[in-house]
């Protein structure tokens, strides 16, 4: 991990300008009532520069006269805190695990900063700005930017989250070991799913089933939360209720992955409750699956993923126009509204965006689907594929998707 990370920080600082500073802060577990909190998740930007997953650290890498320097901001050990919530990570551990330059206390984070700043050798503060939407709540790093721009005006903000995309999008080796478990994880809590799915359950039954089989494995947690969704549910993209009865004739949809330390697995299957597809299910199904491998067998370097998409689109037209759905081409929207895959990584949807151009280590998902709500039809179909030098890697191949298989799984 040391190893990986110095690595990390080395390829980031050849990113970022002379004369600069970058920080990334891990931020906390915000209140979730009264004196609880959510579980803490480390910012993927933060771990993936340092490793170290506790929360409230600050990381800064300053590159002045071509040097380069990193200091790590940890809290300082207090005991009377860590009997009730844990011992703190301690300077000859943080340093074991991180490979800075060196370990301070966040207490001392601000007169740290305004000594640099002063010296006269900083002209430039880099700040992971990302978000999803302007109505965000204040980050660390936008509550920094407007205080160094309050104090500072002489300093130029620079945004370090599009840096720092293009760099998680290529994975080692050690993260697509990662990714692995985590998808292997999943694909057992799958086989667990399937021996025990039959008509009368509740949809959160199986995705009980589910957390157990991930959790005896040592995944850190979902990766998101299940999509069990049956019949009439599993034309709703997002559905989380997972509170319905699984009636016998209905197919269901599980959208699910394991997570193994901080990397996701994103996988989809659709299963017919009582163990036998219907011809008309079966159709619809061999539609959706038809479009994912041939979705697949495209992925190679130099593919664009809005090539990935126009073809799920076309696949998927032809065959909603062979099931007597469509007859006009642009109707395909009515039964297919969502694009074709994402990244996955340290996030479930990871960074890079929509619209990339697909390089050798990057991991995307290749997920059609078919919603079709008069019928009480959702069939979605999704497998996690590495780009590969000359090709690609279904890192999901073990991962059961063909009716035949299917039904003979559930037979036994």
């Amino acid at each position: 991990m040391k190893a990986f990370v110095s690595n990390n920080r080395k390829q980031f600082s050849k990113k970022i300008k002379n004369e600069s500073l970058a920080l990334f802060f891990n931020g906390t577990s915000p209140n979730s009532t009264a004196d609880s909190l959510y579980p803490f998740r480390p910012n993927k930007n933060f771990l993936y520069l340092t490793g170290i997953k506790k929360e409230e650290f600050i990381l800064s890498i300053e590159k002045v006269d071509d040097k380069v320097e990193s200091t790590l901001f940890i809290k300082r050990p207090n005991f009377d805190i860590e009997k009730w919530v844990g011992i703190y990570l301690k300077k000859e551990e943080a340093l074991d695990i991180s490979g800075v330059d060196e370990v301070l206390f966040v207490e001392d984070f601000d007169t740290w900063l305004n000594s640099k700043i002063g010296l006269g050798r900083v002209k430039r503060v880099y700040l992971d700005m990302f978000r999803l939407s302007p109505e965000v709540t204040q980050t660390q790093a936008m509550k920094y930017s407007n205080i160094i721009q309050e104090k500072y005006s002489f300093i130029s903000i620079k945004n370090s989250s599009h840096l720092l995309a293009k760099q998680r999008l290529i994975k080692s080796e050690m993260e697509l070991e990662k990714m692995q478990k985590a998808i292997n994880m999943t694909e057992s809590g799958l086989k667990r799913v399937l021996s025990s799915l039959k008509p009368g359950q509740k949809e959160y039954e199986p995705v009980a089933e589910f957390d157990y089989q991930i959790a005896k494995l040592g995944a850190d947690r979902e990766a998101f939360e299940t999509i069990a969704a049956s019949g009439d549910n599993a034309v709703i993209l997002h559905y989380v209720g997972n509170d319905d009865v699984m009636h016998d004739g209905e197919l269901v949809l599980f959208d699910l992955g394991a997570q193994f330390d901080e990397y996701s697995a994103d996988i989809s299957r659709t299963y017919p409750v009582n163990g036998k597809f219907t011809d008309r299910q079966k159709d619809v199904y061999n539609v959706v699956l038809s479009t994912n491998e041939a979705i697949i067998s495209m992925i190679k370097p130099g593919v664009t993923m809005t090539e990935l998409n126009a073809k799920a689109k076309e696949l998927l037209t032809q065959g909603l126009k062979q099931l007597g759905l469509i007859t006009e081409d642009k109707d395909v929207i009515k039964y297919y509204y969502h694009s074709i895959g994402h990244s996955l990584g340290l996030d479930t949807h990871d960074v890079g965006g929509r619209e990339l151009t697909l390089k050798p280590g990057m991991v995307i998902t290749v997920e059609p689907g078919l919603y079709i709500g008069e019928e009480s039809i959702g069939i979605r179909i999704e497998d996690d594929v590495l780009v590969t030098k000359n090709g690609f890697d279904v890192l999901s191949k073990n991962i059961i998707k063909s009716v035949e298989d299917i039904e003979a799984f559930m037979a036994r």
